[in-house]
């Protein structure tokens, strides 16, 4: 992973969240927030929270008496998240680094991570400070996305922008996001963090959007192939175009949908 696949800044965080959260990331939201309220936590911990997608799905479900801490390396993205949230006196807010999370031993029951674990410089140490701050008999929840070619969109994004660019062909969602999808690796990692009885459940959704427009410009402007797209001495608005016209070539001119498939995991303390 490059340096640049970490930097969410500028106009990223709203396009991400206008864009790529309904044609993505909202399904595995709404799953993720129900299988962490069936734990029943009282004190929870969300790393990597993005721009809130899970946040605003699982509140409503966590009791007033919960604590429930929102952290994110970025704090673009987490100052865009917070903005999102209804007021809500359980919610902390807090800029954090999973390699090195600011808490106490045995502070939470609940850990969660809605596609973050990709971006984690050293996995495994992430995964043992994750254990780290879990109660005994506590719970760790995150999801990753599967191979790029059982996620449509991304995939025909990333071979119509290599098309586009070749001297430079933009290859952040092929090495980051859809960069860690082996499970037997992933269960290892755990393993070696202390966790056990980990659970692996691969889902597929189909990820619908109004227009191919929508989908290119959630992807070329909503997510780091901005910054490769600019690195490679290309426009992501003319990007944008290319791909609209190559998506549409393909689906057609109007709604358009495909699959999409991630890994969600869960392990226990």
């Amino acid at each position: 992973m490059r340096d640049s696949d970490k930097v969410f800044a500028g106009s990223v965080p709203e396009n991400y969240d206008r864009h790529m959260v309904p044609l993505i990331f909202q399904l595995y939201a709404d799953d993720m927030a129900r299988r962490a309220a069936a734990l029943k936590p009282d004190a929870v911990l969300e790393i990597a929270a993005g721009t809130g997608a899970v946040t605003r799905a699982l509140a409503p479900q966590l009791p007033p008496d919960t604590s429930y801490i929102v952290t994110d390396l970025n704090p673009p993205m987490l100052d865009y998240a917070a903005s999102r949230q209804p007021p809500d006196k359980r919610i902390q807010w807090q800029q954090a680094d999973a390699m090195a999370l600011p808490f106490a031993d045995e502070s939470f029951d609940l850990a969660f991570c809605q596609f973050g674990a990709m971006f984690f410089p050293d996995r495994t140490q992430a995964y043992r400070e994750a254990r780290r701050v879990l109660k005994p008999g506590g719970h760790f929840l995150f999801s990753v996305w599967d191979r790029i070619e059982t996620n449509v969109f991304a995939d025909e994004v990333t071979n119509a922008l290599a098309r586009l660019l070749p001297a430079d062909p933009p290859r952040f969602l092929v090495r980051t996001p859809h960069g860690y999808l082996d499970t037997a690796l992933i269960r290892s990692e755990l393993e070696a963090a202390g966790f056990s009885g980990v659970a692996i459940d691969t889902r597929t959704e189909i990820s619908r959007a109004p227009s191919p427009r929508h989908v290119a410009t959630a992807y070329c402007q909503g997510t780091l192939l901005c910054n490769e797209i600019e690195a490679a001495d290309g426009n992501p608005e003319a990007a944008t175009d290319y791909v609209t016209a190559a998506l549409a070539e393909k689906h057609g001119h109007g709604a358009i949908a495909a699959k999409i498939q991630a890994h969600v995991i869960e392990a226990s303390v």
